[in-house]
């Protein structure tokens, strides 16, 4: 489970916010955070929020995410 909310909450960033920041819509990152992610658009996230990509992730947990070249799904798990 991604922590996009949690983290742009605790910073006091709005969605619309983090959305402007990325380039993007709020519907279009409401739709981004509900599919497969791939590497780039959560390196975008992170940047986005200001914090490395690995506090994106909840502890024990794994996301699915589509790889850039190869279209394959990976699941990425954090411990």
């Amino acid at each position: 489970m991604l922590r996009v909310k949690e983290i742009a909450k605790e910073k006091g960033i709005t969605m619309q916010v983090l959305a402007k920041r990325m380039g993007i819509t709020q519907p279009g990152l409401s739709m981004l955070l509900n599919r497969n992610l791939t590497l780039q658009k959560l390196c975008e996230i992170a940047k986005a929020l200001d914090v490395p990509v690995s506090e994106l992730f909840k502890e024990s947990s794994s996301v699915r995410i589509t790889c850039p070249h190869c279209g394959k799904s990976v699941t990425l798990k954090v411990e």
